[in-house]
């Protein structure tokens, strides 16, 4: 069965929520099966990675530093986290322009 895989890439991830730093939009039953954030800045930053629902967050990093030109794979080994309709997937940065993001997806993923 084919699966729609799908990419967000974010260059300069923000420091305070908003539509830079919005990584995906969760449709009918997405799988975000990997995030990659890499801190291009040339001192030690930290991140925050969540879902957001309503006004619900749901943290998958809170504060997790990364050293320059270091990275971080948040999953990793064939985890997934399924985000339905309403949920948003967010990254952002206590510095800013210091982060970019790669997020890979499966758009609506199979019942």
């Amino acid at each position: 069965m084919a699966q729609d895989f799908r990419v967000t890439k974010k260059a300069d991830i923000p420091t305070t929520e908003g539509s830079g730093g919005l990584l995906w939009t969760g449709g009918n039953y997405d799988a975000v099966i990997g995030i990659r954030l890499c801190n291009i800045h040339t001192s030690e930053v930290t991140v925050d990675v969540y879902v957001k629902n309503s006004s619900t967050t749901y943290y998958i990093a809170k504060g997790t530093s990364i050293t320059p030109g270091g990275s971080l794979e948040l999953i990793q080994g064939g985890a997934k986290i399924v985000m339905e309709s309403g949920d948003t997937l967010y990254a952002i940065s206590n510095t800013s322009s210091a982060i970019d993001a790669i997020a890979s997806v499966i758009d609506t993923i199979s019942s």
